[in-house]
């Protein structure tokens, strides 16, 4: 595998300013990070080429889309074989409640993120849940307030 390229000063620039900014045009960009614009659009090219930028999106309030209840469910399986696991996850993939989704450590297998409208769109949602195979145990913890919400992580000056 080859070693990753370290990120110098113009790249982390060019990273925080588009991740704030992710329309601005390549011009301003380049005004913004202080090269000219051919090595700017040069440099967003190889981030783009390297992967470190996957895409550009619209952050949707999934709130206005989804509901406004934000509830974290952890489920634990019967066992962890694969055939369970990938059924899981693809089946839980189709839930547009579902905005996240991770298999993890500890005393449960999955956390899910999920944006429910009210009790009886939640109450649905774990209906869902329990019919999935495998399933075992299902708890949730609501959000009482969200202090926090990144898309993207925070990009220190090199």
């Amino acid at each position: 595998m080859a070693q990753e390229r370290e990120l110098d000063v113009f790249d982390r620039r060019i990273l925080q300013v588009l991740s704030n900014e992710g329309r601005i045009s390549w011009r301003d960009l380049a005004d913004r990070i202080g090269l000219s614009f051919s090595p700017t659009l040069r440099r967003v090219h190889r981030l783009e080429a390297e992967g470190t930028i996957r895409g550009y999106m619209v952050d949707i309030d999934e709130r206005r889309i989804l509901g406004a209840m934000t509830v974290f469910i952890s489920v634990t399986l019967e066992r962890q074989v694969k055939e369970i696991l990938d059924n899981f996850e693809a089946r839980v993939a189709e839930m547009p409640e579902v905005v996240g989704g991770f298999l993890i450590s500890g005393s449960t297998d999955y956390m899910l993120h999920a944006a429910v409208r009210d009790l009886a769109h939640y109450q649905a949602t774990l209906d869902y849940l329990t019919t999935l195979p495998g399933v075992a145990r299902i708890q949730s913890n609501f959000a009482v307030k969200t202090f926090i919400r990144r898309t993207n992580p925070l990009i220190e000056p090199g």
